[in-house]
């Protein structure tokens, strides 16, 4: 198959044929960089490791030395299949069937990339190669990894350069129903908990003799997850306590465990500050604790704080195209889980649009092809008015 770079859907396929699960590369980011060096980027690949992680290549490239620098940023790798046996086609295959495009990455977020490569190729090729300002790509193989490897040293790289972003679109799928019902503004941050219970471990036939952490970690985190942080804020949602793993060093059913332990994210928003969730996750399990003379270590961990982009040339631009592609007066939206554009808000003002993101990890996933054409032309449109506006 001839890949066509100004059309989304035969890029699609290529990529989607690269089978760059994490931390894979998969042929993926080589096929971009051909393709772009052709038509003109100044291309970077760097490999970016860190103990005890798997290495990661990324992907930086340029069209022009200018500002403003619009980038659009997002993610070659995948999460795996699964059950292959389970799919219609196979996940790596990038097969259309009745006008829709099945594969692995096809909405998370191949697709997506496909589309802003063909909406930037098209808009250059309208300009015959000329732009007031730059168009740059951040490509990362690590998002649905550790997320270590990948967008926060690039970022770093570019800052070490003194190589500025004055705006950042990420191709995520962020619709929920059809293209262009919403657009991404912010994301409520994020926060994991790990909660351990110290007990002593005994028989079970002679619990005067042991100290049971299992029903006082069952106390503690039915209070974290009973726990109010607030009734949401004008632009977020209500944050809230998850639990997620509760487990113990123990198999055997007559020994009672030395230690009991659970997980939990906090989704937090901009109600709260990182370190005020912190105090009050704290406050909750020692007073739990002392209340069940239990003994007990806490400890948090995780990336992405709180974020929304306000409204200014970005946001309008990307308001702006979908109203004109679609007829849609797009929903300004911060829910969600988090991604990238937690590293990128550092930087400067990050939107994310992309997709619908019915099937994204799925079996079967897949996307629309028309929906490909649609989101390319959102994107086309987003760029003439964002250097419009700039």
């Amino acid at each position: 198959m001839t890949i066509v770079a100004t059309d989304p859907v035969t890029l699609a396929q290529g990529l989607i044929r690269c089978e760059s699960v994490t931390p894979d590369e998969g042929g993926a980011l080589a096929l971009l960089q051909n393709l772009l060096e052709g038509a003109g980027f100044a291309c970077h690949r760097m490999t970016f490791t860190e103990p005890g992680t798997p290495d990661v290549e990324n992907l930086y490239a340029r069209f022009g030395t200018a500002r403003p620098n619009l980038c659009f940023a997002g993610h070659t790798d995948v999460v795996p299949p699964g059950d292959e046996a389970a799919w219609t086609v196979p996940p790596f295959a990038a097969e259309i069937r009745d006008g829709i495009l099945y594969g692995r990455g096809a909405v998370d977020m191949k697709g997506a990339i496909a589309c802003f490569i063909a909406a930037t190729l098209r808009h250059l090729h309208e300009r015959d190669n000329t732009i007031h300002g730059s168009i740059s790509l951040l490509i990362t193989g690590d998002e649905e990894g550790p997320s270590i490897n990948g967008t926060a040293k690039l970022l770093k790289w570019l800052d070490e350069r003194d190589e500025l972003i004055d705006a950042c679109l990420v191709g995520e799928p962020s619709c929920r129903n059809a293209i262009g019902d919403e657009i991404k503004v912010g994301r409520r941050g994020s926060l994991n908990g790990e909660l351990i219970v110290k007990g002593k471990q005994g028989h079970a036939a002679y619990p005067h003799t042991a100290d049971n952490p299992i029903p006082k970690l069952a106390r503690i985190i039915d209070r974290l997850a009973g726990l109010k942080l607030d009734d949401g804020t004008e632009h977020f949602e209500p944050s809230h306590v998850a639990v997620t793993v509760i487990s113990v060093p123990n198999t055997a059913t007559n020994v009672i465990p030395g230690q009991a332990r659970a997980l939990f994210n906090v989704r937090y928003n901009d109600a709260h500050t990182r370190d005020a969730v912190k105090q009050q996750i704290t406050q909750c399990c020692e007073v739990a604790a002392a209340e069940l003379d239990a003994q007990i270590s806490l400890s948090f961990s995780g990336t992405g704080d709180v974020f929304l982009t306000q409204p200014g040339p970005l946001v309008d631009s990307m308001a702006v195209a979908v109203r004109d592609i679609t007829g849609h007066a797009a929903k300004l939206s911060t829910g969600g889980g988090t991604s990238d554009a937690r590293f990128i808000k550092d930087f400067c003002p990050v939107i994310e649009f992309g997709l619908v993101n019915a099937t994204i990890h799925q079996v079967d996933e897949h996307v629309p092809v028309q929906d490909l054409e649609t989101l390319t032309r959102i994107y086309q449109r987003f760029i003439a008015d964002y250097f419009a506006k700039t």
